[in-house]
């Protein structure tokens, strides 16, 4: 009996190859619109997780006050693990949601101890990404953005995180399939975006989406790519 092949990923995405086309003069427009952004300094990975739990719903200035809040109050990571409860809440009030992100913070924490034997995730660099992502995605609270963020900020590996902006502008723009939910979106930028331009692509994106191709009302007349952008085209 003959076995049939596991068909592709890219097999999988409908007009995958007018989605793959839009890469390459996208990604020259981007980088002519804003260069290739910095790469900034990493977070150590257990910092970059918490920092991404409390990234969410909020703003990155709201987010960074927390951080900084969280460790000014708590020396190392083990004592937010073994705090009371209440007083991580406290701490990261600036985040929003603190009721939320600070038992789920305790709780990665704690999952990673169970685990490790310690708070250290530093293994996840030497495992294939596919098999580092389902480590954290184990975790409650740890999606694949979360992940992603982790693998890509933290280890610099191949993974291509999709936040509110890339999963407008991904749909707008033509990469990804009309309401497609933002998890399944990982995969499909992951093979459409070439690895190499994971980081830069992804940042570039960002920008645009928060200084052209916002929400409720993009700039289209400023936007450098409407030669590409299928919604766009719709107007």
């Amino acid at each position: 009996m003959n076995s049939m092949a596991k068909p592709t990923l890219s097999s999988t995405i409908p007009h995958y190859k007018r989605r793959k086309a839009k890469y390459a003069p996208v990604s020259a427009a981007l980088r002519e619109l804003y260069g290739y952004p910095a790469w900034r300094k990493a977070y150590p990975p257990v910092d970059e997780l918490v920092d991404c739990i409390l990234s969410q719903s909020t703003t990155d200035a709201n987010r960074d006050r927390a951080f900084a809040a969280l460790r000014a109050a708590f020396p190392t990571w083990e004592a937010v693990r073994d705090a009371a409860e209440e007083d991580v809440i406290a701490a990261i009030k600036p985040a929003g949601l603190s009721n939320q992100k600070g038992p789920r913070i305790q709780g990665v924490l704690r999952d990673i101890t169970a685990q490790r034997g310690e708070i250290n995730i530093d293994f996840l660099g030497d495992l294939p990404v596919d098999e580092a992502k389902a480590w954290l995605m184990k975790m409650h609270g740890v999606g694949p953005k979360t992940a992603a963020i982790v693998l890509c900020f933290a280890f610099n590996r191949p993974a291509f995180p999709v936040d509110t902006h890339v999963h407008r502008l991904g749909q707008r723009i033509g990469f990804l399939p009309e309401g497609i939910s933002a998890d399944h979106a990982h995969d499909v930028m992951e093979a459409i975006i070439p690895p190499d331009d994971y980081y830069a692509f992804h940042l570039n994106l960002i920008r645009l989406g928060r200084e052209i191709c916002n929400a409720r009302s993009p700039y289209c007349e400023r936007c450098p790519l409407t030669p590409h952008c299928d919604y766009y085209k719709r107007l």
